[in-house]
C-alpha cells in the first residue's frame, strides 16, 4: 500500500512491527485501543504526540493487511 506515509516497518524498531513513523507506537496498539471502544479523541489524549492522521493511517493499514492473502508455498 504505497499511499501510507506515516506507517513504517523497521526490523530494529519494535521487532519490525508496523509503527507510526518516528515513534515506537505500533499499529496493533492503536487498532486494539480503537477496537476496545476508545474514540480518536481518547487515543490522542493518551498519546499527545500522535495526530488524527496517524490513527487514520493505522486503520487503513490494518484494513489493507486484513485483505491480504498469503498462499502456502508448494512443497516437493
Amino acid at each position: 500500500m504505497k499511499n501510507l506515509t506515516r506507517i513504517v516497518l523497521d526490523p530494529n524498531v519494535m521487532g519490525g512491527k508496523p509503527c507510526i513513523k518516528g515513534l515506537r507506537v505500533t499499529v496493533g496498539t492503536l487498532i486494539g485501543l480503537l477496537a476496545s471502544g476508545l474514540s480518536f479523541k481518547d487515543v490522542l489524549e493518551m498519546y499527545p504526540y500522535l495526530v488524527e492522521e496517524d490513527l487514520k493511517e493505522a486503520l487503513a493499514y490494518a484494513a489493507w493487511r486484513s485483505e491480504e492473502f498469503e498462499a502456502p508455498l508448494a512443497t516437493a
